[in-house]
């Protein structure tokens, strides 16, 4: 079994264990270390992953929380199917069917490191991310903001590699671990913080994107369009705020426009745990606000190379095979 899911067992057994984190108890603030400027220390290596979910199961309606009991049973499942997954084959099992068989050439759990533990912020073990809207899912998508989304290739075309996902391709992450908002995928949840006078470093594991929060500075013009967006930040109090806008087309979340203005915040709230939430506001795109909260806690770990290469290999397989294609219909 892999260190990554280790750590991720270790820390779900402390939660199953322990209703309350020490930040949490009641009566009792917690006070963050600092650094020579006053300001919290956020420095560490940090991973978000989690079993609670970005969306809030629908048969779920406006349940934000689990209890203990329920919380307990979705980790110690998580961790029986890790276990069961990590036991050798049986040389002697009779296969019956082909569909018996595991499947081929995919992960295993091996390979993978998701959260074993259910989010518990506030006292509370979440049943999704989303907190806003209350029915803890995605808004629907504006008439406009429909139209966009069926209307643009990106990601979905074969025409050329600038077609492709940004994953693929590895200029980003896949899914939104890159951020910003920074979620959780099946693995590669590690984010490295750094703190200097004027900056913040966000090092993600993830295609070891780095992304640069400048302090009580100025956006830049909207002409001027960046991965993952120009992140500026200010401290209110012991949270770090950050508001990122001018993105590049190319990047959204969940469909959103260039237009969209996303709002970080990160509370330190215990030695092992920063509560990070983000609000989501893209008119053009969502009937509503988006606001999500998860905890992040510490990796206990380094960072390790991402080398992404996959997608730089397989593309000429293929665009190529997308030209065979391209002539075969043709010739009929």
């Amino acid at each position: 079994m892999n260190k990554g899911l280790l750590s991720s067992i270790a820390v779900a057994l402390a939660v199953v264990t322990t209703a309350a984190h020490s930040g949490e108890i009641a009566g009792r603030r917690y006070q963050p270390p600092r650094l020579a400027d006053g300001t919290p220390d956020l420095q560490g290596v940090w991973t978000n992953a989690t079993a609670t979910p970005m969306e809030r199961a629908v048969e779920l309606g406006m349940r934000r929380a689990f209890t203990d009991t329920e919380a307990a049973a979705i980790s110690k499942a998580a961790i029986a199917a890790v276990e069961a997954d990590a036991k050798p084959s049986d040389p002697d099992q009779k296969i019956e069917a082909a569909a018996s068989l595991p499947p081929v050439g995919n992960y295993n759990l091996f390979w993978t490191d998701r959260g074993m533990s259910v989010a518990l912020i506030d006292g509370e073990y979440r049943t999704s991310m989303i907190i806003e809207p209350l029915n803890g899912r995605v808004p629907p998508l504006t008439a406009s903001a429909q139209q966009r989304i069926a209307e643009t290739r990106v990601g979905r075309s074969n025409d050329g590699p600038e077609g492709r996902a940004l994953g693929e391709r590895c200029l980003l992450s896949f899914g939104y671990a890159s951020g910003p908002p920074m979620l959780p995928v099946m693995y590669n949840s590690y984010y490295q913080i750094v703190q200097s006078p004027g900056y913040v470093m966000i090092l993600v594991e993830m295609v070891h994107d780095a992304r640069i929060i400048r302090i009580d500075d100025k956006h830049v013009p909207g002409s001027v369009r960046k991965w993952m967006g120009d992140s500026i930040g200010h401290w209110e109090g012991d949270t770090l705020v950050v508001e990122t806008r001018n993105f590049r087309p190319e990047q959204s979340f969940r469909g959103s426009s260039e237009q969209a203005v996303i709002t970080e915040r990160f509370t330190r709230v215990a030695e092992d745990k920063i509560v990070y939430r983000f609000t989501v506001d893209d008119p053009a795109t969502f009937a509503e606000r988006i606001t999500g909260e998860l905890p992040f806690v510490p990796a206990n770990a380094n960072i390790y190379e991402y080398a992404c290469h996959e997608g730089n290999y397989a593309l000429p397989g293929i665009l190529s095979g997308a030209r065979e294609e391209e002539t075969a219909a043709k010739a009929e």
